[in-house]
């Protein structure tokens, strides 16, 4: 801990007004110091770490903190604000800032250093001392946990009055009244067994909240004075798995986390309570008291369902629409690598073997080593396999974000009975919602001990896929049918105004916010539509991804064509983003909408809907999920399709560089923007030319 905070990394006078201003004071101290070598691209870990989640706490602390390449070695740097800067805790403004910055691989031992200081934050008279203080080196000494020097002790005055003689004893002081002797009714009774909880704690970073909530629980189950809460950590610096007779001898589970918990079976069974990791650190008293209540009527979860990937953070309210979103977002996002592998399979098959592949007998029986046909055909028939899966998985996991792994099962039979009646994509998403939903019921009935064991193995696979498979066939399966059918024949008819409409719509979606949920659901939508292709939604396709591949050329031909509008970081990430935008990874423009949000996003939209509008005008068609311009042979009206995305890109990146250029002062450029080394060097640094 010596070396990871000194003098030159404390500012007892911070004087910003903004997190991001008081991050970057400290993260300048840090770079003077030789401990981050790129100012712009630390602090753009930094956003995005607090992107994630705010990291101010209850009690005046604000704690940026992340992992990055930039960090040459675990860094702790202290600002403390006269005013108050908002860091997002629900109590108001922090004084108290510890930027901590991590290396990306940063050793066990240096993290476990940082877990203590954030153990030390939970304590009152620590806060105080740094709140007092008046010395920069003292409090740095206060933070690594050094020993004060002990005072020398004085030597005892010599006494001068005279001794005195004691007193003969008085008759009741010399001989002592017999003890009596205890009996059932004055015996001390037994301490009561305390209950106890076991909990987990972590968070994105695994830094400093995971060990903050750890400690806000061990203290509050200490105050409670029948309370033993023993933690496991899942921190960055790895965790130690509580005993299993711990978690044997439990009472009571708390989850305070916000990424998953590693190993949740283990904790099955029991009373448990599953919040987001500040409500560990915020009111971990009603924690305690929520679970003791739980116990208490005798609720227990089944499996590890009681804690499902969407609701590990309760604590903020989340609406039935943001919870929705991540359910849909949990198939999505499982069902997209079979998509791509499947999807690529087939179109290499087509490829090689002509449209007419897919008529080819199986090469299980009819495969010949010389013959191209038979290659194409066997890639053709491989990707059919793999597109298969893609309604039941995307069901299965919709299911499981509800509900975990109990989810799991009726939601892959309910994919699996939308393939079969012909439901489609949208049959897989009601399979989906409707399993999690039936097990999600399931869970909440109060089961007696015995059964508990057998639950998730047999009793819940066992009625919800029942429940899901009658619903799919005999309720709601037909009409979904006929919707999805519906869909098609509108998918098919379009042309002109209609088709270009939809291109702009699906272009602004991709590009709005580059790989986040509108760009999931536009990607999703088109690729739903290749589960039965038609040549309506291969146009869907093909625009979708064309749109999909304009922000990040847009940026790269920006960096490259008024780089002094842009940091040294920016222009290197412009290199990425070539390969990225050819690649069709939307989020290679990320970088530039989290430096820039209202100039980048804006001009990424007006692109993507160019894009998504020319190439639904010009009637290009795509049976590729993805590849970028590594599949235009097979797109439909190749070079109109590319014409459509340098069209888009060039109106991007106009945009983008003249809204850069209407700024009222440019940004400093690569080499002078963090102080560099010629600025550590103690050389003036470059003055930046306008743009």
């Amino acid at each position: 801990m010596s070396e990871m905070i000194t003098a030159d990394l404390v500012d007892l006078d911070l004087s910003t007004d903004t997190k991001e201003a008081a991050a970057r004071a400290l993260a300048e101290r840090m770079v003077a110091q030789g401990r981050v070598t790129d100012l712009d691209g630390f602090l753009a870990d930094v956003a995005a770490r607090e992107a994630q989640m705010p990291t101010g706490l209850d009690g005046g602390i604000g704690i940026p903190h992340c992992r990055s390449e930039h960090v040459t070695e675990p860094t702790l740097a202290f600002g403390r604000s006269a005013d108050g800067i908002d860091f997002g805790a629900p109590d108001g403004p922090a004084d108290l800032i510890f930027l901590i910055a991590a290396p990306a691989g940063a050793d066990d031992a240096h993290l476990t250093i940082l877990s203590s200081l954030a153990r030390q934050l939970m304590d009152e008279d620590f806060k105080a001392a740094l709140r007092s203080a008046t010395d920069a080196g003292a409090t740095a000494a206060l933070i690594r946990g050094d020993e004060p020097e002990p005072e020398p002790e004085s030597a005892p005055e010599p006494t001068t009055e005279p001794e005195s003689t004691p007193e003969p004893p008085t008759d009741s002081e010399s001989t002592p009244e017999p003890e009596p002797t205890p009996t059932p009714e004055t015996a001390p009774a037994a301490p009561a067994a305390k209950f106890k909880i076991v909990a987990v704690t972590s968070c994105p970073t695994g830094i400093a909240h995971t060990y903050m909530a750890a400690e806000s629980l061990e203290k509050a189950g200490r105050d409670a004075g029948d309370v033993e809460v023993m933690v496991e950590t899942q921190g960055s610096a790895g965790f130690t798995r509580l005993a299993p007779e711990v978690i044997a001898g439990a009472d009571g589970v708390i989850f305070a986390h916000d990424v998953p918990v590693r190993e949740k079976d283990r904790f099955a069974g029991k009373p448990t309570v599953d919040v987001g990791v500040k409500a560990g650190i915020n009111r971990p008293a009603e924690l305690i008291g929520e679970v003791r209540e739980k116990a208490a009527r005798g609720e227990t979860s089944s499996g590890a369902a009681s804690a499902t990937p969407v609701d590990r953070a309760g604590d903020t309210g989340d609406s039935y629409g943001t919870k929705l979103r991540k359910w849909l977002m949990s198939g999505v996002s499982y069902m997209v690598p079979f998509v791509a592998a499947g999807g690529l399979l087939i179109a290499l098959g087509f490829a090689i073997g002509g449209y007419t592949i897919n008529k080819a007998p199986s090469v299980a029986e009819h495969f010949v080593w010389t013959q191209t046909d038979s290659w194409a055909a066997l890639l053709f028939q491989v990707g059919s396999v793999a597109f298969a899966f893609l309604v039941p998985v995307l069901a299965g996991f919709i299911a499981y974000g509800m509900a975990d792994r109990p989810g799991l099962v009726p939601g892959f039979v309910g994919g699996s009975i939308a393939l079969t009646i012909n439901a489609g994509f949208l049959g897989g998403l009601a399979a989906g919602l409707i399993a999690g939903g039936v097990v999600m019921a399931i869970q909440k009935v109060n089961v007696p001990a015995v059964l508990r064991g057998i639950m998730p193995v047999v009793v819940i696979p066992l009625i919800s896929s029942a429940v899901v498979g009658f619903l799919m066939f005999l309720v709601i399966g037909k009409p979904i049918a006929s919707l999805q059918r519906a869909l098609t024949d509108w998918l098919n008819s379009l042309s002109g105004a209609n088709a270009i409409i939809l291109g702009v719509i699906l272009g602004l979606m991709m590009c709005f916010d580059l790989g986040g949920p509108l760009n999931k659901v536009a990607y999703a939508f088109a690729v739903g539509g290749l589960a039965n292709p038609t040549e309506g939604s291969l146009k869907v396709m093909a625009a979708v991804m064309a749109a999909g591949m304009v922000p990040p050329l847009a940026m790269a031909l920006a960096t490259t064509v008024r780089g002094r509008l842009f940091t040294r970081t920016e222009r290197e990430n412009g290199k990425a983003a070539w390969v990225l935008g050819a690649s069709f990874i939307t989020e290679g423009a990320i970088p530039f909408a989290a430096a820039d949000p209202l100039r980048v996003i804006p001009a990424s939209m007006a692109g993507g809907a160019v894009t998504g509008a020319l190439s639904m005008a010009f009637g290009c068609t795509l049976r590729a999920p993805h590849g970028g311009i590594f599949v235009v042979p097979l797109i439909g009206n190749p070079f109109l399709y590319l014409i459509a995305i340098a069209a888009g890109v060039c109106v991007s990146t106009a945009l983008v560089v003249i809204l850069k250029g209407m700024r009222k002062s440019a940004p400093e450029g690569g080499a002078d923007r963090a102080g560099d080394a010629t600025a550590q060097k103690g050389q003036e640094p470059k003055i930046p030319v306008a743009a």
